[in-house]
């Protein structure tokens, strides 16, 4: 499933690509995180809770960041799995300044496997476009702190 969208921050585009950097500040905004633990570099391990439609599950992960170009853009792997099935994606973020505050754009690849993928395509696409907003909802208010 491709993905894909764009989000304005309240803030400067270097202090927004250091909050999509620092563990602490993702671990808190990706909904249903239970924390990330730097296990090397740009890795960390992932505990998250997902939810769709009448599934949900316990998922174990890793999130990697890569090909950094401080404060232009980098890549944001995550993987998963569960007693429900699996979850790969991985995007490109890039960040423009706009308006007195910075624009983020993203595109990349969802996949799913196991009894989260029967839940249907539409579905899906749904709670992926829920979650990212939520996401950047949250990261907009960590923002104003």
């Amino acid at each position: 499933m491709k993905i894909g969208g764009v989000y304005q921050l309240p803030v400067a585009r270097d202090r927004a690509y250091s909050m999509l950097q620092d563990p602490a500040i993702l671990a808190r905004c990706i909904p249903g995180c239970g924390g990330l633990n730097r296990t090397a570099g740009n890795e960390y391990n992932m505990q998250m809770k997902l939810a769709l439609a009448s599934i949900s599950g316990l998922f174990e992960g890793k999130v990697r960041i890569t090909e950094q170009n401080p404060p232009e853009s980098f890549r944001l792997a995550v993987e998963g799995k569960g007693k429900i099935g699996f979850m790969k994606g991985d995007g490109l973020l890039r960040l423009v300044d706009k308006d007195g505050g910075t624009e983020v754009s993203y595109v990349g690849d969802v996949q799913v496997g196991g009894t989260i993928a029967a839940v249907g395509q539409r579905l899906l696409d749904t709670t992926a476009k829920m979650m990212i907003k939520r996401f950047f909802d949250q990261l907009a208010e960590c923002a104003g702190q």
